[in-house]
C-alpha cells in the first residue's frame, strides 16, 4: 500500500544515539482525507488530503492509489510510517528573490582593475551580430528559487506518535512552516 501524508516543516535538530550525532529535519504531520475519487465517477482512483496552511487557508493535494482503504473525513497520522522507511518529499523550495548572474548562474564576473570600473558583477556581452536579438534561454539575472523541489530516498529516523512528528535524515525543501508532501518510495 502507498503511504502518504501532508506535513509542515518545523526546522532542524540533532539527535544523539548509538550511531553518534545525527542531524534531522522535523516535520509535523496531521492531514485529513477531504475527498475520495473513484474510477466510476472520475476515471481514476485518488485520495485528496488537506492540511491547514494558515489560519484561513487549507492546502490540498491528491495522491493516486490502486485501491482505496480510507474514508472521507479520516485523519492520517505518523503511525503509518516506520523508522527506516524511505520516502520522497516534495514542496516549494526557498525563494531567493531577484538575483544577478553571479549568484544565480555562478558567473565569474569581470576583473577589478585594468579599465573595469563598476562592472564587477555584470554579465558581459549578451548578444552577437547575427540574430540581432537576445536568444531565448540566455542565462541572465532574474528570480531565483521558489520552484517545486522533490527530494528522494529520504530516511525516517525518528517518529513521535504523540505529537505527530517525523524526523527525516536528508534535505527537506522549503522554509520553516512550509507544507511538504511525504510519500513512500515504491
Amino acid at each position: 500500500m502507498n503511504k502518504f501524508i501532508l506535513g509542515k516543516k518545523l526546522g532542524m535538530t540533532t539527535l544523539y544515539g548509538e550511531e553518534g550525532a545525527q542531524n534531522v529535519t522535523l516535520v509535523e504531520c496531521a492531514s485529513k482525507v477531504s475527498l475520495i475519487r473513484n474510477k466510476e465517477k472520475n476515471g481514476y482512483q485518488a485520495v485528496q488530503l488537506e492540511i491547514d496552511k494558515t489560519k484561513n487557508k487549507k492546502f490540498k493535494k491528491e495522491f493516486r492509489v490502486e485501491e482505496i482503504k480510507l474514508e472521507e473525513g479520516a485523519v492520517l497520522d505518523v503511525s503509518i510510517f516506520e523508522i527506516g522507511d524511505k520516502v520522497k518529499i516534495s514542496g516549494l523550495g526557498k525563494a531567493k528573490g531577484f538575483q544577478g548572474v553571479v549568484k544565480r548562474h555562478g558567473f565569474g564576473g569581470s576583473p577589478k582593475t585594468h579599465g573595469h570600473k563598476h562592472d564587477l558583477r555584470a554579465p558581459g556581452a549578451i548578444g552577437s551580430g547575427f540574430p540581432e536579438h537576445v536568444v531565448k534561454g540566455k542565462r541572465m539575472a532574474g528570480r531565483m528559487g521558489g520552484k517545486r523541489v522533490t527530494s528522494k530516498n529520504i530516511k525516517i529516523v525518528f517518529i513521535d506518535k504523540e505529537k505527530n512528528i517525523l524526523g527525516l535524515e536528508g534535505p527537506v525543501p522549503g522554509v520553516m512552516g512550509r507544507v511538504v508532501e511525504i510519500a513512500s518510495v515504491k
